[in-house]
């Protein structure tokens, strides 16, 4: 069997300019980056008359078998175009964490890719880059400040700013900085997260334009005074040059399906420590050119999808027509109690003790005011009586279904769902909470409606956090909840649909740039660290080509 790489690398490839034309991009919007990707000049992008319509495309609780949303998603674009439509999907960039770890890229598989997948993988056109040299020249400035004189009076042990590097590294969650004596810097305890749950990366997410985005930078708090008064980026002048190292990172990235279809990749933050979105430019501008817009959220609808509506929906304005929960009949047997060793083995009472869990979701995107359907991503090993399970469980679940078979097919293989999609389009879409009403009331609103918890339970640190928050007017923000994306709890352990839990939040991080709080819960990490055996160590470069990736 081809891998992955195997398959991109033998696609003859379309040059850029054909795709930006097929699209409606004009050549002066384009801005090269060699033959096959290019970024679109915002400055360029005419609005159109009546925007494309949104389908947000999330999955059920991830399980070791992989459910293989983002290539259902490119499958599902590639039908919707074959079929008269003009689609264009809107995807997140790869970090080079998981690329190196073991979770795998963004950029689909198999017949259902957006390519070229070896550069969008790997550095792509160095937009994580830019926002890693961003974040970390923010963190030299403010040591710098401290070292000569500190005139603002930040306190040292008050700096709630951290350096970032797009690796999965455990030995940088917690370091000192600054040993050596007076020369070296002040010595202070710190963390490194990793880039895609930098605060940079949120801000260039939700940013509108170039100017949103250099005042969001200078809105970010960096940590505060001896007297307890926050300090931002803008007191200590660094907004500006924060912009400039950003200045075409926040032009969306212009490649292909493929199928030859439109693809934007911009933006790359993990939904379990992170917003889980791609940017709101790059959805909005491919409102601009396509009829309907096919975009992601990462993991979950109690993840990826609820800050989608809650968070980037709210600051964007955006309406989304439609919804696709995308699972698998492995993944159901998993969260019914099967070893992952035996999830080829047909086993209905299993599908039917871990159907729970789509049920969740699909429950929780409809209090968002949209009409899901379920997409059964099919397996070699999925034998027919398991398929006319799923059939007469929608049925009966009052939802629709549609089968896809996209990584062999490609779009060929997502005709039924492309048509089922469209069939249940809805006009708008709605928030699940009330931001007016408070941090507090926020957490618990999500976790009693999308979380089925009981109660939420907060720790001395995040009592102290809760109360900075209100002192300063952060109050009102949005709330961005880290939390483990297996299970609908806190405990990566309870699988299925767990009712009657407690959420256990730990931390409140204040994003003043972004305009979210982050609640930390569970013993989630903002720096993952590497598994026994890395993907790292697959990859390689034979006569040229690289090899080992996917």
């Amino acid at each position: 069997m081809l891998s992955d790489v195997d398959i991109a690398q033998a696609h003859a490839l379309e040059p850029i300019t054909e795709i930006a034309e097929r699209a409606g991009i004009s050549q002066d919007a384009l801005i090269p980056y060699g033959k096959y990707m290019a970024k679109v000049d915002l400055n360029q992008v005419t609005p159109a008359a009546k925007p494309g319509k949104i389908v947000l495309v999330t999955g059920v609780s991830p399980t070791p078998a992989g459910e293989g949303k983002s290539t259902t998603l490119i499958g599902l674009t590639d039908a919707l175009a074959s079929l008269g439509h003009k689609a264009m999907v809107a995807l997140r960039e790869p970090s080079l964490g998981p690329v190196m770890g073991i979770k795998g890229g963004a950029a689909g598989g198999g017949y259902s890719q957006v390519v070229p997948m070896e550069n969008i993988n790997l550095h792509f056109t160095g937009d994580f880059h830019a926002i890693t040299s961003a974040n970390n020249t923010l963190a030299a400035m403010i040591d710098n400040h401290i070292q000569q004189g500190n005139a603002i009076g930040i306190d040292p042990r008050k700096v709630t700013w951290q350096r970032c590097l797009d690796v999965n590294d455990r030995s940088l969650r917690h370091v000192v900085t600054g040993l050596g004596g007076p020369k070296q810097g002040v010595p202070t305890e710190t963390n490194f997260t990793i880039t895609a749950a930098s605060e940079i990366m949120a801000v260039l997410g939700l940013a509108t334009d170039l100017d949103d985005l250099k005042r969001r930078l200078g809105e970010i708090t960096i940590g505060f005074t001896y007297d307890d008064v926050p300090v931002t980026a803008a007191d200590l002048d660094a907004h500006g040059a924060m912009t400039a190292l950003l200045k075409e990172a926040v032009n969306p990235n212009l490649v292909q399906t493929l199928g030859g279809t439109p693809a934007l990749i911009h933006g790359g933050p993990f939904a379990n420590i992170a917003h889980g979105c791609n940017t709101l430019i790059a959805t909005t501008t491919a409102q601009q050119y396509a009829d309907i817009v096919l975009t992601e959220a990462g993991f979950g609808s109690d993840l990826g999808a609820e800050k989608f509506f809650d968070i980037k929906a709210k600051y964007g304005d955006l309406d989304v027509a439609g919804a696709v929960v995308v699972t698998t009949i492995r993944s159901m047997k998993y969260n019914g109690g099967v070893a992952r060793e035996d999830l080829t083995d047909e086993n209905l009472a299993a599908l039917e003790a871990g159907i729970v869990n789509v049920e969740r979701h699909v429950e929780n995107l409809r209090k968002f005011g949209v009409k899901p359907v379920v997409a059964v991503n099919l397996f070699a090993s999925d034998t027919q009586a398991e398929r006319d399970y799923m059939r007469r469980w929608a049925k009966n679940f009052g939802v629709a279904l549609a089968e896809a078979d996209v990584w062999a097919k490609g779009g060929d293989g997502a005709i039924e769902l492309a048509e089922t999609v469209v069939d249940n389009l809805v006009d708008s879409s709605h928030q699940l909470y009330d931001r007016d009403k408070g941090v507090e009331a926020s957490i618990e609103t999500i976790a009693r409606e999308i979380y089925h918890a009981d109660r939420v339970e907060y720790s001395p640190q995040a009592l102290k956090d809760l109360e900075t928050i209100k002192r300063n007017s952060w109050y009102a923000m949005p709330v961005c909840i880290s939390k483990t994306q297996y299970s609908f709890s806190d405990d990566a352990s309870l699988l299925g649909a767990p009712e009657g839990h407690t959420l256990h939040v730990r931390e409140l991080r204040p994003r003043t740039g972004a305009g979210f709080i982050v609640a930390m819960t569970g013993n989630v990490t903002t720096m993952p660290g590497l598994g026994k055996k890395p993907a790292a160590t697959n990859i390689d470069v034979v006569d040229g080509k690289i090899t080992g990736l996917f």
